[in-house]
């Protein structure tokens, strides 16, 4: 899968490390943004009953 994006990017080397290292940075962005909220509102996991 890396493989492909790889070679899907445009550009010489460095301006594939590029443009791979911003890819990421939005995935990780979009992740915190939209899906970890999203999951903590739809889910129980940070309900805890130790000390009760």
């Amino acid at each position: 899968m890396y493989g492909t994006i790889w070679r899907l990017l445009p550009g010489p080397r460095w301006l594939k490390a590029i443009q791979a290292l911003a890819l990421t940075l939005l995935a990780i962005y979009l992740l915190f943004e939209f899906a970890f909220p999203w999951v903590l509102q739809n889910t129980n996991i940070v309900d805890n009953t130790i000390g009760e």
